[in-house]
């Protein structure tokens, strides 16, 4: 029997679970496991259904149906995604990526690794995963992210990770990758965006120093959160001490957040996240 996640985003209403594990139960669908959660401020309900059974094509229409045309209802897959990362030149990301991809651990495959630099390619390949260089050298903005949506787009991926990915996306990017671009950003968002997050934090004093997850929008640093971790510091730690330890945390919450939205965990509100562990 296939194995499918429901996701739903809807108005609430009394009654939708009901009318959603009716279908289910109509359709000879056993739930495996059923959240949801209602943004009680604005009214607004989200569920994951992981199901188990023999689907049809009636199925999702009629959760449709039942719903009305303003709910978001979506039956995906479960099994491994497609990633296209990112990179520029720090490896600590990348290589906790890489050695997932490798052990059979992270829920996707990587199908590409692309940068901005030539820097990282001996590691990329020592995994057999191919690395393409797209260089920035002569190109404004605009045209060099036009250049590397055109490297992404040639494997359709699911995702676009930015592990250490140091360039601003374009709107033309984004808008081809809506809520499917992650960056890990180094600090605690929404304090110390942009760069050099450490140095700012040392400047400031800080007793904890954390990263962020998030989907990336048109304003700087400022996307839907999905994961954030800290560590604690003290007056001792420079401004690289802070760094280097900030890669541990970087590392950490990178692979929570991928495993969440690989997982299809994660649902997009506004500028914030419902993520359902």
């Amino acid at each position: 029997m296939e194995r499918k996640i429901l996701l739903t985003d809807t108005a609430d209403e009394p009654g939708l679970i009901y009318k959603i594990t009716e279908v289910c139960f109509l359709h000879g669908l056993n739930i495996i496991k059923n959240q949801e959660y209602v943004a009680t401020d604005e009214r607004r309900f989200f569920m994951r259904t992981y199901l188990e059974g023999d689907f049809n094509d009636r199925f999702l229409p009629e959760v449709r149906r039942k719903l009305g045309k303003e709910a978001d209802v979506r039956l995906v897959n479960e099994g491994r995604k497609h990633l296209v990362v990112l990179v520029t030149k720090e490896a600590h990301c990348l290589g906790d990526l890489l050695m997932k991809h490798y052990s059979g651990t992270l829920n996707a495959t990587i199908d590409a690794v692309i940068g901005n630099y030539d820097v990282l390619r001996d590691l990329v390949e020592r995994f057999d995963v191919p690395f393409e260089l797209v260089s920035h050298e002569g190109l404004s903005r605009e045209e060099h992210c036009h250049k590397v949506l055109e490297a992404v787009q040639k494997y359709s991926p699911d995702y676009v990770v930015l592990a250490k990915y140091m360039r601003i996306i374009t709107p033309e990017f984004l808008q081809a990758f809506r809520n499917r671009v992650i960056n890990i950003h180094h600090s605690f968002l929404p304090a110390f965006i942009g760069a050099k997050p450490y140095q700012q934090a040392f400047d400031r004093g800080v007793k904890i120093i954390g990263a962020t997850a998030h989907f990336v929008t048109e304003e700087l640093d400022n996307g839907p959160i999905i994961e954030q971790d800290v560590i604690k510091v003290d007056h001792n730690f420079s401004a690289d001490m802070m760094a280097r330890s900030g890669r541990d945390v970087e590392r950490l919450v990178l692979d929570r957040a991928l495993t969440d939205v690989l997982e299809d965990r994660v649902f997009v509100h506004g500028n914030k996240t419902v993520v359902f562990k």
